[in-house]
């Protein structure tokens, strides 16, 4: 059925702009496909279809965000370190070209972290101290644009957990970050339809908080 829809998506898909309505009712069907997603190439699929919308939308930000979330959870996927870094490399030219439409959206500065921050994953010992502070203060920036975001407190609490981990030190701040972003993922509200939903998960994930 994805296939299915991917397929009428990019079959029908003019090169002109949607109007707002069939903007947002096309982005939805490809976000619950990104969403549903559970390969590299059921992700692929979708980003591909993403980025022709994104191409044909000059100023939407979203199409490229959720490309970058799909390349992300395929460096998730992923064993092969060079591998991982390749998606990791496309995330991060996908956050640009959302970051092209928009300067200031806390959303898109967060993913940015977080594609920092599995960065840090696939060589912690030689990679920590460099893109661990880039995703930091890519969290700070994300948190200070709109501390109501759930996504960027759960991202830098993760990171914040990692770190004490790493080094054996108290996980108190970790765990106060992410209750906060228990607390925002209960109360946040967006005015964009298209706004992301993911990551209360991994809020609630680390059972040392718990």
């Amino acid at each position: 059925m994805k296939s299915l829809f991917i397929l009428l998506t990019t079959t029908f898909l003019n090169p002109g702009t949607f109007d707002d309505a069939k903007y947002i009712e096309t982005m939805k069907k490809n976000i619950d496909a990104m969403y549903g997603s559970k390969s590299i190439e059921e992700y692929q699929q979708v980003i591909n279809t993403l980025q022709r919308i994104g191409a044909a939308e000059k100023t939407r930000w979203e199409p490229f965000y959720y490309s970058a979330f799909g390349y992300v959870m395929m460096a998730n996927l992923e064993q092969t370190p060079v591998s991982r870094d390749g998606y990791l490399d496309q995330a991060l030219n996908a956050v640009n070209e959302a970051r092209k439409r928009t300067h200031d959206e806390s959303e898109v500065t967060a993913l940015e972290g977080f594609i920092h921050m599995i960065r840090v994953t696939v060589d912690p010992a030689s990679r920590g101290q460099q893109y661990s502070g880039m995703a930091f203060q890519a969290f700070g920036k994300a948190v200070a644009h709109n501390p109501e975001n759930p996504r960027a407190l759960a991202l830098k609490a993760q990171m914040e957990y990692g770190m004490a981990q790493f080094f054996g030190s108290s996980t108190e701040q970790a765990c106060s970050t992410m209750a906060q972003a228990l607390e925002k993922f209960d109360t946040f509200v967006s005015e964009n339809p298209l706004a992301p939903v993911w990551g209360r998960g991994m809020a609630e994930s680390i059972e040392q908080c718990k």
